[in-house]
């Protein structure tokens, strides 16, 4: 029997206010635009679309089976200010039917900065899952699914048997990514691959009435899954949850579409796993050799939406270089803040890049420009290095 493998991304970043070199006071974070945000999301996506996942598990007596990675961020704003969003997550959860994942608890860029810090944030994700949901996670998904072999490595050192990553055409050479596979020489770590343009027909494409396929349904896109994967295989159908109510809006017939998932694949003879499911059933026969970075993102699916540009470079620099002493400050308030300004958003804010990528980057973002998102990002590091005495950063201006 063939599968399918659902996993929803849930993120919303504690957005900057606007910080100029003239504020004096260590508050960075612009509280009223973030709790409008999350009421927002959790109006329009994280209850109606959580609900619909829940009547759907209901339908199908479990036979749906998905799974959730929510950054530790997103929790903590839920915890604050919308406890009905959390507890629509919190009953997915105790359905059975939904596996949670291991990730950043900042959803930062940590791995390619500090492991140390990596590692620090992987395991305060993991307490939160226990302490909030009452689950450990045994899978683990870096920031915006950025992998390489090294990833493999440190996520297998922490205890985590799978891991996430996107399809990259440029490594799988042709081969079909419907499979589970493992990381060159450690089989008994497994690799589940995004199927790019499947997940992208829902999360980009639905609402689009321009492509060949619209509108797509449900019995449609259940018909295509079932035409795609072979029986002993699987796909991977990765993509934010904000896809379902806030990207794709509820008049566009997203949360329908949603509601009749599951019985329309199961209905065709397709079955639904969770990612640890997916370890348990399939062996890993292939090798997926990744020794660059790579993620989701953008249609070059590296690290250029956040790496892509001098302002980004930058940024990420500074952030990272005072390390050290914000720890040895022994200052939570200023830990925490420094922890908050490593979330991947600030840096995609900076993004210069446009055209096919242009519409991605603008969605959620607080700023007129790339410059202006850099130069507010740069005058918080100024002042928070001026809490513990640290001399003040360096921009450097674009070329």
């Amino acid at each position: 029997m063939g599968a399918v493998c659902c996993y929803f991304q849930v993120h919303q970043p504690y957005r900057l206010r606007r910080f100029s070199v003239f504020d004096r006071a260590a508050h960075y974070f612009d509280d009223a635009t973030n709790v409008d945000v999350l009421l927002r999301v959790a109006q329009k996506c994280y209850v109606p679309a959580g609900r619909t996942l829940l009547d759907m598990i209901r339908r199908t007596d479990g036979g749906f089976r998905c799974a959730f990675s929510l950054s530790g961020v997103v929790v903590e704003q839920m915890e604050r200010y919308s406890p009905a969003a959390l507890d629509v997550f919190r009953a997915l959860v105790q359905s059975g039917s939904v596996e949670l994942l291991a990730e950043t608890y900042y959803h930062s860029l940590s791995f390619l900065y500090s492991r140390e810090e990596w590692q620090e944030q992987v395991t305060a994700h993991r307490k939160l899952m226990q302490r909030v949901f009452g689950v450990t996670p045994t899978t683990f998904r870096n920031t915006e699914l950025m992998y390489n072999n090294d990833v493999a490595r440190a996520a297998r050192e922490a205890g985590y048997r799978l891991v996430l990553a996107e399809g990259v055409d440029s490594i799988l050479a042709g081969r079909n990514p419907l499979a589970l596979f493992h990381p060159p020489g450690a089989a008994e770590t497994g690799l589940l691959l995004r199927h790019r343009e499947l997940s992208d027909d829902v999360a980009f494409r639905f609402s689009n009435r321009d492509w060949s396929e619209w509108p797509l349904t449900a019995d449609r896109f259940a018909a295509k899954l079932r035409e795609t994967v072979a029986d002993g295989s699987v796909v991977n159908l990765f993509m934010d949850f904000e896809t379902f109510g806030e990207h794709q809006w509820a008049d566009t017939g997203i949360l329908e579409f949603l509601a009749h998932l599951g019985p329309e694949a199961l209905k065709v003879g397709l079955e639904f796993l969770t990612p640890a499911e997916c370890r348990r059933s399939l062996d890993a026969h292939q090798a997926y050799d990744a020794p660059h970075m790579t993620s989701w993102a953008d249609t070059e699916r590296d690290l250029s939406a956040w790496l892509g540009n001098p302002m980004q470079a930058n940024a990420l620099h500074e952030l990272y270089n005072i390390e050290n002493a914000v720890k040895e400050s022994a200052d939570p308030s200023l830990l925490h803040d420094w922890r908050r300004l490593q979330t991947s958003d600030h840096y995609y804010y900076m993004s210069t890049k446009s055209f096919n990528d242009g519409q991605v980057h603008a969605y959620f973002n607080p700023y007129d420009s790339p410059y202006d998102a850099y130069i507010n990002f740069m005058n918080v590091i100024d002042h928070l290095r001026a809490r513990f005495g640290g001399p003040a950063p360096m921009a450097k201006p674009l070329r």
